[in-house]
């Protein structure tokens, strides 16, 4: 015969084992990576990363998740740009944007861009979820700059971003 106690022990315990099992939200993870620019199209010339120069990006950002589905995104990247003997930082870009989760491992994050440089646009961005453990996550990136000026040419660029997910516990 069961006793009082041990029900009461079994169901406290396995009230427990669920609520530890769900996602606490809003959910905030933090992420750092490096992206390299492959190819650059603006109406003066058509320039390629590693042949013309080497650049050199680091997204760093905080994610907040509002629920399964749908977070905002904190991002600033510093990008740096090394040709000939000459190495320096040449913009920063500020990178807020709205996070929705696809499923599959895959998200989608719109998001506006406001450089340093003085162009401003946006970037369409998808991710997927390369490794996924309790404590981190590595991802693939593939946004699609597009930027905008009134005395700079406007351009488009393609992009390669490897980024390392930071969750909170």
């Amino acid at each position: 015969m069961i006793s009082f106690k041990h029900l009461f022990s079994a169901i406290l315990f396995s009230l427990t084992f669920n609520a530890f099992s769900q996602t606490v939200y809003p959910k905030i993870t933090g992420y750092f990576g490096i992206l390299h620019p492959i190819v650059t199209f603006s109406d003066e010339q058509t320039s390629v990363n590693f042949r013309d120069y080497y650049a050199v990006g680091f997204p760093t950002g905080i994610n907040i998740w509002k629920n399964q589905k749908i977070g905002f995104s904190f991002e600033v990247v510093p990008n740096i740009k090394v040709q000939g003997n000459s190495d320096k930082v040449t913009n920063l870009l500020f990178h807020p944007g709205v996070l929705v989760a696809l499923g599959h491992g895959y998200t989608f994050a719109g998001r506006a861009a406001f450089e340093s440089s003085g162009r401003y646009g946006i970037t369409p961005v998808i991710n997927k979820t390369i490794i996924k453990s309790d404590n981190c996550s590595y991802f693939a990136a593939v946004p699609l700059p597009v930027r905008l000026a009134i005395i700079i040419p406007p351009l488009l660029r393609l992009v390669f971003n490897l980024e390392l997910l930071f969750k909170n516990s």
